[in-house]
């Protein structure tokens, strides 16, 4: 029986790559008694039901090796969360959002600094500083110019790699620059409010090489951490990790207790006052 794996649905039709081919499969009816939905990502087994038509039904979905609520879709192993040095402005709290749930699905996460040419290069510097001494990797670019594409290319063979980031921030340039074709929309920037208005209407896996997709996905500025209980907040922000058994209190959420191994880092200099801040933000919004 045929392999393959979705990369776009609508209305109930899944296209479904197998090798250089798309078919276009329905899902049979048992997966709706199940109530499991095939997902962009999914590994298929499928059956073809016109061959010159390139028709097909969806027989089995292979084991996932993760889920994610929104955007919906599965599989995924790799972010590449893109931050806009200017229109709009860097948004670090979103960031730190973004790496807390790299961190919980277990997903490669790098960081792309991106319009580098618009800002001053010691407020760059010191963003890439702040993430690169926590072990996250940075990479300054230029998406209209090409700048540093290679170096992303080499991130993504063998991965499914979603781009993450605010609308505007350059996330379809640098797919479209990657492709060297223009695949995905980019979103206009109001002059106004400096915020991107969202062109990506639905979620697609572009093939990049063989084993390698991009996933272009709506919405993916935001994620779903909300199923984070927030007493585990502080086990994905990496950096904290090295002082939780320092704490006296078991359970201690770090921010209101005495003798806290993680504040006594922070009052160090060992952890970062604005990832802190962030902390406690992300913290009192979790349930």
């Amino acid at each position: 029986m045929p392999k393959g794996i979705i990369i776009c649905t609508s209305s109930n039709v899944y296209q479904v790559a197998e090798g250089e081919k798309i078919y276009k499969c329905l899902a049979r009816g048992k997966f709706k008694k199940e109530k499991i939905s095939p997902l962009v990502g999914d590994e298929v087994e499928f059956t073809i039901t016109n061959s010159e038509k390139q028709e097909g039904v969806i027989e089995q979905i292979l084991p996932r090796k993760n889920e994610l609520k929104r955007p919906k879709m599965a599989n995924l192993t790799q972010l590449i969360l893109v931050v806009s040095m200017k229109m709009p402005s860097p948004d670090l709290l979103l960031l730190d959002k973004q790496l807390v749930f790299a961190e919980f699905m277990g997903l490669k996460a790098t960081i792309v600094l991106n319009k580098v040419d618009l800002e001053d290069k010691e407020e760059i510097d010191r963003i890439a500083k702040l993430y690169e001494d926590i072990g996250y990797k940075i990479i300054q670019t230029n998406a209209k110019e090409g700048i540093k594409v290679e170096e992303i290319k080499a991130l993504l063979e063998g991965e499914t790699t979603a781009f993450a980031g605010n609308s505007g921030v350059g996330k379809s340039t640098l797919i479209n620059s990657i492709f060297e074709q223009e695949l995905t929309q980019e979103g206009d920037i109001s002059d106004k409010n400096q915020r991107g208005k969202n062109t990506t209407t639905s979620t697609t896996l572009y093939k990049y090489k063989e084993n390698s997709y991009i996933a272009d996905t709506p919405g993916f500025s935001t994620f779903e951490i909300n199923e984070i209980p927030k007493e585990d907040l502080c086990h994905y922000f990496v950096e904290f990790v090295p002082y939780l058994d320092k704490c006296e209190f078991q359970g201690c959420s770090h921010i209101k207790e005495e003798n806290c191994g993680v504040k006594e880092a922070l009052e160090a200099g060992k952890i970062s006052s604005q990832r802190y801040e962030n902390y406690i933000k992300i913290y009192n919004n979790l349930s």
